[in-house]
């Protein structure tokens, strides 16, 4: 039986449902994936309708979907918001855990300078506006990770608001065309970290760690103004890359630093915004894209089959490709918000009202922490456009995979070849390499100098491009060896004997007379067939360009 499915239909932003076979379809039911990629022009401040290119066929349905999402990132501290208690993520189960953090009756909080300042900085680089006094609430919910049965945060008002997050989608069949998007970002908040429960299913119990609980939190929220996976997933990346400057945090996703949990609803343009379902704990930029794809096709498959969306909390099963329900949100939760009170209202300064005399270390000035702000991922890509003559998808490649940017400037340092050589080296054959062999950057067994050496050795025309992708493929396996021991052990230098080349491409064209022929009559593939038949006798030790130019002339004069 064929299932609806959502699908992206350019150049305008409208979702249609068709049809597709149960048998196309992965894991519970889930549908094949389909891209976004449609232009919406610089800015999405608000969330705006999916316009299909054409008349929907007949059994074709447009939606909208919406999505916003609630970002968490742990503060790079050296100790947790309110308490003494050191963070460390490798550390023994609950060695970590200060009698606040316990919740023990009498303890009291004390705030942490260092997360207030990296909560200032961060809303400064998201162009926020900070409040100069902002104030902390308890929000009550009882979990056995969380000892006090509520959570410190900012929930009246917040450190940070009113924001934005500018980010990039690769768009287009080859993704060569790179579009500017905008997303709101509502606040920025202070908060605890709870601890962690760990499941033992053997057993049938559940071990609390509190190492966690406590830990200074960044609760990043952003508007609804992203309509699939895609781009939720740039944009978190984007404030992770933002996040990784700063210093603020190290936002490492893999050891839970950043979790994002997404907020999703479908409706029909021109009729209210739909029942939301919230996934919870997404920790990877891929998982949330599919995790958000996938919600955003169930609810239009269960809305086109009569049925109708429940407000509820779901999680993402990444082993079957879908969202399963976690809880259910119809009757809302009271979290009974109250003040804390045991801290004051939080104040801030900047250069004008700082009070004479203050001293530097009770007092945090925004302007001072202003000053102080790093070089952002976006001026930096524009940097490598006007420095390397690169284009912009190449610079957002090189700042997206962790540790690529780093070793490009490596190589530059190191090589006599032109950027752009360097460039279309890192960013195809060294890339392309790497996820062959499903390793990151700090894996790669060839180090920033061998290339550049491989890079230096094809500049001078010592070695054929061919023969320096042999030779990069060699440098995987083979530790400890230079790409000057391996041309030679190989036999890879190009040849330098013209008159020995000539030879051999008049040897060619006496062998292969029915090509010769074909080439006269104008067929374009045949000096193709020809070169080639010259670089294998060759053992592809010269240069095609310099073979086509002597076939060329042989042929003319023939």
């Amino acid at each position: 039986m064929a299932a609806p499915v959502l699908l992206w239909c350019c150049p305008g932003r409208r979702w249609a449902l068709a049809c597709i076979d149960h048998s196309s379809r992965r894991g519970r039911g889930a549908p094949t994936g389909y891209r976004c990629s449609g232009k919406r022009g610089q800015s999405s401040v608000a969330p705006q309708h999916l316009v299909t290119a054409g008349k929907p066929r007949k059994g074709e349905h447009e939606w909208a979907a919406v999505v916003g999402l609630e970002i968490h990132a742990q503060i790079s501290s050296n100790s947790k918001l309110f308490s003494g208690s050191q963070v460390h993520f490798v550390a023994p189960p609950n060695s970590l855990v200060s009698f606040f953090d316990a919740s023990l009756p009498g303890t009291l909080p004390v705030l942490n300078r260092r997360c207030v300042e990296a909560a200032v900085m961060t809303g400064l680089a998201l162009n926020c506006r900070i409040n100069k006094r902002s104030l902390f609430d308890r929000k009550h919910y009882f979990y056995a990770d969380l000892p006090a049965g509520y959570q410190i945060t900012q929930q009246r008002l917040p450190i940070a608001v009113n924001g934005s997050l500018a980010y990039s989608v690769c768009v287009g069949m080859k993704r060569s065309q790179v579009i500017n998007k905008t997303v709101r970002i509502k606040q920025i908040q202070l908060e605890q970290d709870s601890g962690k429960s760990l499941h033992d299913d053997l057993r049938s119990q559940t071990l609390i760690d509190l190492n966690r609980a406590g830990v200074g939190l960044l609760e990043v929220v952003l508007e609804p103004d992203l309509s699939c996976g895609e781009e939720a997933a740039m944009a978190v990346r984007e404030l992770q890359l933002i996040l990784q400057a700063l210093g603020t945090s190290q936002a490492n996703m893999a050891e839970g630093q950043l979790r994002v949990d997404a907020n999703i609803s479908v409706h029909r343009p021109g009729e209210p915004l739909g029942v939301r379902t919230e996934v919870k704990n997404l920790n990877s930029a891929r998982f949330l894209a599919r995790a958000i794809d996938y919600e955003i096709q169930r609810q239009i498959r269960e809305l086109e089959n009569g049925g109708e969306i429940l407000n509820e909390t779901r999680s993402y099963d990444y082993k079957l490709g879908c969202t399963v329900p976690m809880r259910d949100k119809e009757g809302k939760q009271d979290y009974r918000f109250i003040p804390e009170p045991n801290l004051p209202p939080l104040l801030l300064y900047d250069s004008a009202s700082l009070p004479a005399g203050a001293d530097p270390q009770q007092v945090i000035n925004v302007d001072q922490i202003r000053e102080q702000l790093p070089e952002l991922p976006s001026v930096t890509r524009e940097k490598l456009v006007q420095q390397y003559g690169m284009l912009p998808e190449q610079s957002l490649t090189l700042l997206n995979e962790v540790g690529l940017l780093e070793f490009f400037q490596n190589v530059i340092k190191e090589t006599r070849a032109e950027p752009k050589k360097v460039t279309s080296w890192v960013l195809n054959t060294f890339l392309g390499f790497l996820k062959q062999q499903n390793l990151a950057v700090s894996e790669s067994p060839v180090t920033p100098s061998a290339l550049a050496e491989l890079l230096d050795l094809l500049d001078r025309k010592a070695i054929s491009a061919a023969a320096a992708k042999q030779v990069l493929k060699e440098l995987w396996g083979s530790e400890g060896k230079t790409p000057a021991q391996i041309v030679s052990e190989k036999k890879l230098e190009l040849m330098q004997d013209q008159e020995a080349l000539e030879q051999l491409c008049q040897a060619t064209l006496e062998e292969h007379p029915q090509v010769v022929m074909d080439v006269k009559k104008g067929n374009p593939r045949a000096i193709n067939k020809l070169i080639g038949l010259v670089r294998k006798a060759t053992l592809s030790r010269a240069e095609p360009t310099v073979i086509k130019e002597i076939l060329e002339k042989k042929l003319s004069s023939s």
